[in-house]
């Protein structure tokens, strides 16, 4: 049986997402339960099928193409259920739903793809997602979506990335814990800061990995008497890819962890680069020195002995000085969120509608986002229904896995009042008028990004 307390937060959480539909709310919220529960299909009209959708598979695109959500009032909702076990540690990363061939889908996008090819190249066209989720140090892949939007094609994915972070500072509490926020190798630590303006360095905190051919440049010393000439800018170099360019750490790390042997961080504070790409370019003025935090984490093993362990650089910068303990864990729990994007586009279904247009698009990214924030309320006390050829959850497992939650969701589902008002009999549809003609759809080139 479930337990009482989530019994009542799940009926919370789903009266809030109804109230945060607007126009077709019942067919929306019909199609959210639809997509919980229905699994992996080759279509969004068989999401018509499971008994929790009363309607026809015409409300699913009429819900799609004429539905209103509530999209700030769904992140105040969604922030009001945090990881219980969580920490103030969010991730950030851009995932991509390929729209090809839809050459009648406006503002998609060339992005890059490790799995899907065009043309022999590991590019794809599409829209592309920012997600902004919370992270936990707990033995599971679990994550907390607090927030999707797209990306605009040709559009700063770093842009993108601070309005998400400052729209989540403002609901934080003003006096607790300065949060971090967890970047992958594909945004820049200077674009970072100057999209955070205020925020950098003071309110929140920035881990971004690097890669391993980086230089950074310490202070230069204090110039001896009167020279002629500008002064300098830069110091001693330091090339990560070159161990003897490295001087003595300003702080240090080491542990024994289960999964990765011996654990050893060392950093060296108030280094910074040379600035390549910012707004004064081209022109005579000062570039902005942006200085913070070089990290190094080195492990003696990993978690599946398939490679040899490299080194792992990393780039911190916020106000006081840097938990190392904290900062490694924190960016391996970061791969938490790639599990929740192959869950919702392998389970949840999220790439495979073939929409036309990105409003549909939002709206169906942030239904998937619903339906996998109503399994996570539910995951500590649900029971395990498996298959019959499929093992028993392990019982040293704290919480169930996201695809056994799903499995069980149906029986906890029927139990659960939906808000959502009974479809009412309208007849049979006279079609469309004889002879009328639709015409052809406008074609609408992808967009490139410009250098």
């Amino acid at each position: 049986m479930i337990d009482p307390a989530t019994f009542n937060t799940l009926r919370q959480f789903r009266a809030g997402v109804y109230d945060c539909f607007g126009a077709r709310r019942d067919a929306l919220f019909e199609l959210l339960d639809a997509a919980t529960v229905a699994g992996l299909v080759p279509s969004l009209a068989y999401l018509s099928l499971p008994p929790v959708h009363r309607r026809r598979w015409g409300s699913l695109y009429d819900a799609l193409a004429a539905g209103d959500i509530d999209a700030p009032a769904l992140r105040e909702l969604v922030a009001g259920y945090p990881l219980d076990d969580g920490q103030p540690i969010f991730a950030l990363d851009t995932s991509v739903w390929p729209r090809d061939d839809a050459e009648t889908s406006p503002e998609r996008g060339y992005y890059h793809s490790s799995s899907r090819q065009s043309a022999g190249q590991p590019i794809v066209t599409g829209w592309s997602y920012a997600w902004l989720a919370q992270l936990s140090f707990t033995h599971d892949s679990w994550t907390a979506p607090l927030d999707v939007q797209r990306v605009p094609a040709g559009g700063n994915a770093h842009a993108v990335a601070a309005a998400q972070i400052a729209e989540l500072v403002e609901r934080l509490p003003a006096d607790g814990p300065v949060p971090l926020f967890v970047f992958d190798a594909g945004y820049d630590p200077e674009a970072l800061a100057r999209e955070l303006a205020e925020l950098d360095g003071q309110r929140v905190a920035v881990l971004v990995r690097l890669r391993s051919d980086r230089c950074f440049y310490a202070d230069p010393p204090p110039a001896a008497g009167r020279k002629s000439g500008r002064p300098r800018r830069h110091g001693q170099k330091f090339t990560c890819a070159e161990e003897r360019t490295w001087w003595a750490p300003t702080s240090e790390h080491c542990e024994e962890h289960a999964q990765y042997g011996s654990v050893r961080v060392r950093a060296w504070a108030g280094v910074h680069a040379k600035t390549q790409n910012h707004p004064q370019r081209g022109s005579y003025r000062p570039k902005a020195v942006v200085r913070g935090t070089l990290v190094l984490v080195e492990v003696e093993r990993l978690p599946r002995q398939t490679r040899i362990p490299k080194r792992l650089w990393l780039w911190w910068r916020g106000p006081g000085q840097p938990d190392l303990a904290v900062l490694w864990r924190a960016y391996v729990h970061r791969f938490d969120l790639e599990h929740t994007y192959r869950f919702c586009k392998q389970i949840l279904n999220w790439t495979t509608p073939r929409v036309r247009t990105p409003q549909q698009a939002d709206r169906w990214t942030w239904l998937v986002v619903l339906a996998y924030t109503q399994l996570r309320l539910a995951r500590r006390t649900i029971e395990d229904v498996h298959l019959p050829w499929e093992p028993p959850q392990r019982p040293d497992r704290r919480v169930l896995t996201a695809a056994r939650v799903r499995q069980a969701f149906p029986q906890l589902l029927v139990t659960l009042d939906t808000p959502a008002n009974a479809p009412k009999p309208c007849g049979r549809s006279p079609g469309r008028p004889k002879g009328a003609r639709s015409g052809r759809a406008p074609r609408f080139p992808a967009i490139k990004k410009a250098a």
